[in-house]
């Protein structure tokens, strides 16, 4: 008897101590995880409630392979569960870590955005879906005669003529230009970046550690 107490009280105590670790490793991994201010967002793409209690900012790269993975593996459950339901907004920034095309599919997404907000997000989406699967972001793929038909595809209604000036004369260059300085300023190491309610994510890949900080955010 007394050796089955002993038993009992060897797991009981073992059971508190990895419990006990548990909560003090994620509390130094939530303390690891940057805080940057992100209060310049006017006039930016976003998706959902505009007055959303939890404010997520994804910045990616059209270019890049890892956005368009989370693209397609991340958001849309992050939308069905947060989005859609009016807890969270999403808004996007360009980053320009993969030299000319990266600029100008920013360029493109931002006349689509200036012309026709609605259909935003829907070029957007387009805009990953036409990125190669190679995985490759040396790829060249980005061209004006591209972006011109995934606009078409996606953005029907905007002026073409306008749309190409703005892509082969940089017409929304002062808007990329915003996304760049706001890239520069919070130190944007990769792509895609997350950041909800101020907190820089360490993977943006790790949708329990996204929901936990949103669901921080409501509880707030």
């Amino acid at each position: 008897m007394n050796n089955k107490k002993i038993v009992m009280m060897t797991v009981v105590i073992f059971a508190i101590i990895i419990a006990l670790v548990l909560v003090f490793s994620n509390k130094d991994k939530s303390q690891d995880q940057a805080k940057v201010n992100l209060n310049k967002l006017e006039n930016q793409p976003m998706i959902g409630n505009e007055h959303a209690p939890v404010s997520i900012v994804e910045f990616g790269d059209y270019k890049c392979p890892s956005c368009k993975a989370w693209g397609e593996k991340v958001f849309p459950q992050l939308k069905e569960e947060f989005i859609d339901s009016g807890k969270a907004n999403l808004t996007y920034i360009n980053v320009l870590f993969h030299g000319k095309e990266s600029v100008l599919a920013a360029l493109a997404s931002e006349s689509v955005f200036k012309q026709d907000p609605d259909s935003f997000w829907a070029f957007h989406k387009g805009l990953f879906d036409a990125q190669p699967a190679s995985q490759n972001h040396d790829e060249q793929w980005v061209t004006t005669d591209t972006l011109v038909e995934i606009a078409k595809a996606y953005a029907p209604n905007i002026d073409f003529e306008e749309y190409k000036k703005d892509i082969d004369q940089e017409g929304t260059l002062e808007e990329v230009t915003i996304d760049d300085e706001l890239v520069k300023e919070v130190n944007i190491q990769y792509t895609p970046t997350i950041v909800i309610n101020g907190v820089m994510l360490n993977d943006p890949f790790d949708y329990e550690a996204i929901a936990a900080e949103i669901e921080k955010g409501l509880d707030n």
